[in-house]
């Protein structure tokens, strides 16, 4: 008896699911074998932890030493002019006011305490997201915006318990008119004036204003790099750099836009009693934004807005595709000491 043309039509549908199905498996089955030999599909499973530290903390230095100078703009614009802070409040002049009565090298006051700083706080950052990350599921295939904010928020609280010492001390070099001869010099006149303490100051603003920050950013680059690599993906081995450049940037510029506000009080709170900068009561966030607004208006919790979104877009643009190809570099090797 002759198939009518509705049965022969639902016929070739089963079958051709049933092929989608075992090629998936065996795409599967192939993907698992990969990542067990240690292959190049597995980069993010195929590095050790301390392999991640290392990758990390070369992406922390290079992003910060080629994004320094817009960083102490930032700080600068943040603060009262009357405190060490910059007397203009547009980029370009700022930065023109520095370059006429410092030089060059008043964009890089604070450097080394960055370096020392970011060094262990990126090694930290990334391995932290890389092991959060595979813990939540976040390397599933898919999208996991949850597992990737989570990740990001527990590798900051890390980082940042690393990093805000060092941060605290750049801050206060990257003054004008700082009173510091330098990193040493800063570190033992805080530690003997102030306390211990004092480098913790800002600690709780740093976490409330990174966390978010982070949730945001890597929420946004895990997006936006998936976006980007469907949108073209049989050019995604070429285009990878690319990729994460773009998908960085992205996640940088949106994030510190959001966050700028607790950036600020960051900012005061870390440089207090500096060049006659206001002393806060506490460290509560709360208190110092209701100073700031109450003394300067509202508009002062923007200030540093556009140096700080021209210093994250590139500098997480910078930091991603190093990170990436520092895994990248890594994996190679293992893979060559495997052969």
């Amino acid at each position: 008896m002759a198939e009518t043309a509705s049965e022969l039509r639902e016929r070739l549908l089963v079958k051709h699911k049933e092929a989608q199905n075992l090629v998936g498996y065996d795409s599967e089955k192939s993907s698992t074998a990969i990542k067990e030999e240690g292959g190049p599909e597995a980069m993010h499973d195929g590095l050790t932890f301390g392999q991640f530290m290392i990758a990390g903390s070369i992406a922390g230095i290079v992003e910060h030493t080629a994004m320094f100078p817009v960083d102490t703009l930032k700080t600068r614009m943040q603060m009262l002019a009357s405190s060490g802070g910059s007397v203009h409040s547009e980029v370009g002049r700022a930065l023109m006011t520095i370059m006429r009565s410092e030089g060059p090298l008043g964009l890089y006051r604070g450097i080394g305490a960055m370096s020392l700083g970011a060094g262990p706080a990126h090694a930290v950052y990334f391995s932290v997201y890389e092991a959060c990350k595979e813990k939540l599921g976040g390397n599933r295939q898919g999208h996991h915006p949850f597992a990737h904010a989570a990740s990001g928020v527990v590798a900051t609280i890390a980082s940042d318990a690393v990093f805000n010492p060092m941060d605290v001390v750049k801050q206060r070099l990257q003054l004008r008119s700082s009173p510091y001869r330098g990193v040493m010099d800063c570190v033992k006149r805080i530690l003997r004036e102030e306390g211990f303490g004092a480098f913790y100051a800002s600690y709780r603003t740093t976490v409330v204003m990174n966390a978010p920050f982070t949730a945001v950013h890597f929420a946004t680059y895990e997006a936006a790099k998936e976006g980007l690599m469907k949108f073209s993906p049989e050019k995604a081995s070429e285009e990878r750099l690319l990729v994460h450049i773009t998908a960085g940037g992205a996640a940088g510029a949106l994030a510190s836009a959001v966050t700028t506000p607790l950036d600020v009080v960051k900012t005061r709170l870390q440089c207090q009693g500096v060049c006659g900068a206001e002393r806060f009561t506490s460290s509560s966030i709360l208190n110092a934004a209701q100073k700031i607004v109450t003394k300067e208006g509202p508009a002062a919790l923007l200030k540093g807005l556009k140096p700080r979104m021209l210093f994250h877009a590139p500098a997480a643009a910078i930091c991603w595709s190093t990170y990436e190809a520092s895994k990248s570099f890594l994996h190679n090797i293992n893979q060559t000491t495997q052969i």
